[in-house]
């Protein structure tokens, strides 16, 4: 009798539609779910900036202007550096092994 009810819950357990393959299943599932989420922000993201750039103007305007550096007609160009802190430093030992001597 014994062996009986063991034969009958292996598949139950570890058979091909057993409880440990369906827990399985559900985890994979579940990560498929995440990225697929995921990857709808990400469409969802990329459709916008196609409808920008087949209605607008601006979009176009802006990625010239980033990816590129172009300006209109009549506008200036500036760019700011930060400050190189390597430079300020020799700067400042320079100035204090001349004070030194």
């Amino acid at each position: 009798m014994l062996l009986l009810l063991i034969a009958i819950q292996y598949p139950l357990w570890l058979g091909k539609g057993g409880w440990i393959k369906v827990y399985e299943m559900e985890k994979q599932v579940e990560l498929q779910e995440a990225k697929n989420s995921l990857l709808a922000l990400r469409n969802a993201k990329l459709s916008g900036d196609v409808k920008d750039l087949k209605d607008g103007t601006r979009a176009i305007e802006e990625r010239a202007r980033v990816e590129h550096g172009l300006i209109k007609e009549g506008e200036y160009f500036v760019q700011i550096l930060p400050a190189d802190k390597t430079s300020s430093s020799i700067s400042e030992d320079t100035s204090k092994q001349a004070g030194g001597k």
